[in-house]
Formats: structure tokens, C-alpha cells, sequence
């Protein structure tokens, strides 16, 4: 099946590829895992400024109108350039506080997530355990049993992702009773983005790599030209062209009983795909490609880290399975 955006979703896209190509997010995303996030703190309101976060919030709330397309979109170019921040998780908070039952008053943040003055982390155990980046979030959610609490962070954990701090959070105060419908449908949403960061960060490490072996030579001639690694990359194009549509197909499906099925079934094949881009990147570039001051070396871990981040393959399999039962 193929999806095909319209001129609009296109000329997002590339709207906020040139604004992440001229804000040079890998050094942005070093002074994050250096602790210095202001830049990061900027280009997320530049982010927000291009309408990026309005797209998971109702218009009510001074939003866009939840658009899953277009925030596939969005988050397809914040993989693509290793963007570092909370965004999975603050899109999830969007949808989760836009569906809580009779007007909670935790609805009062999002307009603040629409503007970007608001960054918030979430943790839905135990698919999502951990907040990412609580110690930057103005708001750190979490829902224990039915009731969504505000979270306490406690222990910071060590990421592969050096760009990605998980916190460890203990359930504070209620914020809302009866929310753990409104919780699945942010679980869903974050799913589905994580899914879309993903395709994007494949993407950009087959394109680096195949730049890298038109000049890298081995016994007289550019390794491009052998059939072994044409094969290898041949491979991670189209795990990558599998998973895109599976990732369109779920934002179309939102809002339809088949959502979380479809959901599941992006992240799994967006997990993949990425993950085999990502070892295909470290088996093209050799020894730099692991190298710190390489930037595709973010984006080898970063595939690493989101491939189990908003529940493993294994997870989502088997909701793909129990669906189809």
C-alpha cells in the first residue's frame, strides 16, 4: 500500500527539515547529554512555534486539532535529524489530559504544551517505567492503577542513548480519577511517534551510509561497488520502506477499535527496520561509526534505545496477536 502525502504535509516536512538542518541538532543534542539544555530548550520552542506540539492538542485548548498524519510527519524529521527532548512524551501527556472525563483541571496545561512554554515527561508502567528527562519537564505525569498522579522523579538511570535520561518516579498527588482509558489512548499516540522517529532515524542512516561507501575504498574501488554490502543496504531500504506505511497506516486508522492493533504493528516493523539500518550503519562505517564525535554514532544509539522504548517488539507482537484471536 502506498501513502502519499498531500502538497500541504509535504511542505511541513520540509519546512521543519530546513529549520532542524540550519538549528545543527547534533551538537545540540551533545550539550543535552552534556546537561546544558537551553539550546535544546530553544529549538523546542522553535518546534513548537512551527506548530509541531499544537498537533496533539485539541483546538479547544488552543491547539490544532489532534492530527496523527501530521505529527507522523513531524516526528519522522525529529528522528531523521537525532532531536533530543521529551517529544514522545509530551504528545502522549497532550492526548492523555485532552480525553480525561468532565474537565479535569489538568487540562489547564494544554495550552501551554500547544505554545511550547510547557515541556512535560510521562511514565505509564509498566510499558513506560521511566520519565525521560523529569529533571527539564515543568510537569511529570504518571497513572497509578485508575488515577493519573503527578510523579516525583527519583533516580536517574544510564541510557545507551547518551541524549536520553530516564528517571525512576514515585506516584504523587491525584490529578484525576478514572483516567486510565485517557492513559492507553496517550500510550497509543506515543507508540505511534516513537514509531515515526524511528523510520526517520533509519532513513538518515542509510542515507549516510550509502554517502560513506561511494568514498570509503577497499583494494582499488569505492566498497559501494561490491554486491555483498549493495545487498546489505538493499536489505535496510526495504525493512524501512515496509515499516513506513505500516506507521502512515496507523495514523490514519486513529480514532477507529483497529488503532492500537495498527499501532503496535508500526512500532514492531519501525523498531526493526531501524535497529537492522542502524547495525548495516556500524557495519558500513567500521570503527567510526562508534566514535562519539561522528554524528551518525547518535543515531546508532538512539536506534538502539527506542527499540525497546514505548514497549519492546516482544509487547507489541502480542497485542497484535491477542487482536487477531
Amino acid at each position: 500500500m502506498r501513502f502519499v502525502l498531500d502538497a500541504e504535509q509535504r511542505l511541513f516536512g520540509e519546512t521543519l527539515d530546513k529549520l532542524l538542518t540550519e538549528a545543527a541538532p547534533f551538537g545540540v543534542a551533545r550539550d543535552w547529554a552534556a546537561g546544558r539544555h537551553e539550546p535544546g530548550l530553544a529549538l523546542w520552542r522553535s518546534l513548537a512555534g512551527a506548530g509541531v506540539l499544537a498537533l496533539a492538542v485539541p483546538e479547544s485548548a488552543g491547539g490544532a486539532g489532534q492530527l496523527p498524519v501530521e505529527l507522523v510527519t513531524a516526528f519522522h524529521e525529529l528522528g531523521r535529524h537525532g532531536v533530543p527532548g521529551p517529544y514522545a512524551e509530551t504528545v502522549a501527556a497532550a492526548v492523555l489530559l485532552g480525553r480525561l472525563p468532565g474537565g479535569s483541571p489538568a487540562s489547564a496545561w494544554l495550552p501551554a504544551i500547544a505554545d511550547g512554554t510547557a515541556v512535560v515527561s510521562l511514565a505509564l508502567p509498566p510499558a513506560v517505567p521511566y520519565a525521560l528527562d523529569a529533571d527539564v519537564a515543568g510537569l511529570v505525569l504518571t497513572v497509578d492503577g485508575q488515577e493519573l498522579r503527578a510523579a516525583v522523579p527519583g533516580e536517574a538511570r544510564t541510557s545507551l542513548d547518551p541524549t536520553r535520561r530516564l528517571f525512576a518516579v514515585t506516584p504523587g498527588e491525584v490529578i484525576a480519577e478514572e483516567a486510565a482509558a485517557a492513559a492507553a489512548e496517550g500510550y497509543d499516540m506515543g507508540a505511534l511517534v516513537c514509531a515515526a522517529q524511528l523510520v526517520g532515524l533509519g532513513r538518515r542512516l542509510l542515507e549516510v551510509s550509502v554517502d560513506h561507501v561511494r568514498t570509503r575504498r577497499q583494494f582499488g574501488r569505492p566498497i559501494g561497488e561490491f554486491q555483498a554490502v549493495r545487498h546489505h543496504l538493499a536489505n535496510a531500504l526495504v525493512g524501512l520502506e515496509y515499516a513506513r506505511p505500516l506507521v502512515h497506516g496507523a495514523a490514519l486508522s486513529y480514532g477507529t477499535p483497529d488503532f492500537a492493533r495498527d499501532v503496535s504493528a508500526a512500532k514492531v516493523s519501525a523498531a526493526e527496520a531501524a535497529y537492522a539500518a542502524a547495525r548495516i550503519a556500524l557495519q558500513m562505517h567500521g570503527a567510526i561509526g562508534y566514535t562519539d564525535e561522528y554524528d551518525p554514532s547518535l543515531l546508532i544509539r538512539k536506534a538502539r534505545a527506542l527499540h525497546s522504548a514505548w514497549g519492546s517488539p516482544a509487547a507489541h507482537r502480542a497485542r497484535v496477536m491477542s487482536a487477531l484471536v
